[in-house]
């Protein structure tokens, strides 16, 4: 939507949000109690793509010119702000002849919406949105805590072992 149609200039989003609307949640073996999806995540919440107005404008420019960033947020309309977030990161792996491997990150819910299923409506929706984009595998990274969350959303262990090298804190 250009900023002719109604939209602001801070709110371009990210990615096309028809991407989320689009998903096939029959696919889904994450069940949800209360029901929500990324269209009904709870009582005045919505379920968007990151936009301009919710970082700075070059960390914003440049994961949409990479076309691999698909951040969403959770955003509490009664608070005015975003109380959960999570992001999709395509790579195109060499040795795959290039296919897609998505990579989830960044799956944070905050303190005052815990225990609203939250978390689990961002990596399941991500992790259909994998699918849609034709990646041949997701993963994440997570402390051993919280294993057994992410094995309820299909996830496994594998048999890799993280390893790291950090320049910064």
């Amino acid at each position: 939507m250009s900023p002719a149609s109604g939209m602001l200039l801070d709110e371009t989003l990210l990615f096309d949000p028809i991407l989320l609307q689009e998903l096939d949640w029959s696919s889904s073996t994450v069940s949800f109690s209360p029901p929500i999806n990324p269209s009904k995540p709870g009582e005045g919440l919505i379920l968007r793509p990151l936009c301009l107005g919710d970082l700075d404008r070059a960390k914003f420019e440049h994961m949409k010119k990479t076309g691999d960033y698909y951040a969403i947020v959770v955003e509490d309309t009664n608070l005015g702000q975003i109380v959960a977030t999570a992001t999709l990161i395509i790579e195109h792996k060499f040795i795959h002849g290039c296919a897609k491997r998505g990579r989830v990150e960044e799956v944070v819910v905050s303190d005052v919406c815990r225990g609203k299923q939250l978390g689990k409506l961002l990596v399941s929706t991500l992790t259909l949105l994998s699918r849609k984009l034709q990646c041949y595998k997701i993963t994440l990274e997570c402390s051993q805590k919280n294993v057994e969350f992410y094995k309820k959303l299909g996830y496994t262990a594998s048999e890799e072992t993280y390893m790291q090298c950090r320049f910064f804190d």
